[in-house]
This record gives C-alpha cells, structure tokens and sequence, in this order.
C-alpha cells in the first residue's frame, strides 16, 4: 500500500502539460479563426470602398480601424475591384509563422 504514494501527483505532473499545451492550441485555433473572418470582412469593405472609387489612403485607414496590423492589396480584374488583407495574429499563435487572409472582389464603379 506504501508503494503507491504519491503517485496521483506523479500521474498529474505527467498529464497536465498535455491538457495544457492541447487548450492553448484549441485557444490559439480560435483566435486565428476569428481573425479570418475578420480579415474577409474587411477584404469585402475594402473592395467596395475601392469599386466606388475611394482612396488607398481611406480604405486602409478604415481597414486600420476594423483590423489594427492589417494589410490591404488592391487588384484589379477587368470589371472588378478586388482586396485582398492580409493580418499576421498576436500572441503566441503568431510564432507559427501563420496568417489570416481574406479577398473579395466588387463590381467597378458601383455606387
């Protein structure tokens, strides 16, 4: 019976760096998720305030205010108006060398 003592301890200092490092990771998964859609968010304002002919300067000032970090790319297809943002997340997530990135295109010259 005295041969077992302490090994509860022993069982939890074993598994608990494992529940920790795999709740950082769910943690970490979320956050880039909801990065993403705020990057294709921000992909589809961009590309409208461009298709209505809005600065470069505007649309990434307004891009800077809904995604701080963010970086904006103006394409353009033809008709089309396109951005793509592109936002590299905080924290320790950001260490993976990951990015959020989001395009959308609008009709050129909508008003």
């Amino acid at each position: 019976m005295h041969s077992e003592r302490g090994s509860v301890a022993a069982e939890f200092a074993v598994a608990m760096p494992a529940v920790l490092l795999l709740l950082a990771t769910a943690l970490g998964g979320v956050q880039l998720a909801g990065l993403q859609l705020k990057a294709q968010d921000a992909a589809a304002d961009a590309a409208r305030s461009y298709a209505r002919g809005e600065t470069a300067g505007l649309v990434a000032a307004r891009l800077q205010r809904q995604v701080p970090g963010a970086r904006v790319v103006r394409i353009g297809r033809g008709d089309l108006v396109c951005a793509r943002v592109e936002v590299t997340p905080s924290g320790p997530i950001a260490r993976l060398g990951l990015a959020a990135v989001g395009t959308s295109c609008a009709l050129s010259g909508g008003r």
